[in-house]
C-alpha cells in the first residue's frame, strides 16, 4: 500500500510573515488543516474531501460524499474542538460542512 506524499515543508515564520503581510494567513492554515485531515482520514476518505478554506474565521469543508458529508456534520462539535486544539481556537469560530 502506498502513502501519499507529505509536505516536505513547513510553514516558516518568513512563509507566515509573508502570508500575514499579503493578507493570505487563512488560506496558508486551511492548507494546514487540509494536512491534518490527510492524516487523520485514511485514503478513501480524504479524496472524498474537495477543498478546505477559511473564512472570517469559519472554517469550510467541501465534501463530494453525501455519507462522510453526513458523518463530519454529526461530529461537528468533535471535530471543531479537534481543530481548536490543534492549531488555536483563536483560528475557528465555526465549521461549515458544504
Amino acid at each position: 500500500m502506498k502513502r501519499p506524499k507529505k509536505r516536505e515543508f513547513q510553514s516558516s515564520e518568513l512563509v507566515k510573515s509573508f502570508a500575514r503581510i499579503h493578507g493570505f494567513e487563512d488560506k496558508l492554515l486551511a492548507f494546514e488543516v487540509k494536512d491534518f485531515l490527510n492524516e487523520y482520514l485514511n485514503g478513501e476518505l480524504f479524496r472524498e474531501i474537495e477543498s478546505v478554506n477559511l473564512n472570517r474565521k469559519v472554517l469550510e469543508i467541501r465534501i463530494k460524499s453525501p455519507l462522510l458529508k453526513n458523518d463530519f456534520r454529526m461530529r461537528k462539535t468533535f471535530f471543531l474542538q479537534k481543530f481548536r486544539e490543534k492549531f488555536g481556537a483563536e483560528h475557528f469560530n465555526d465549521l461549515l460542512i458544504l
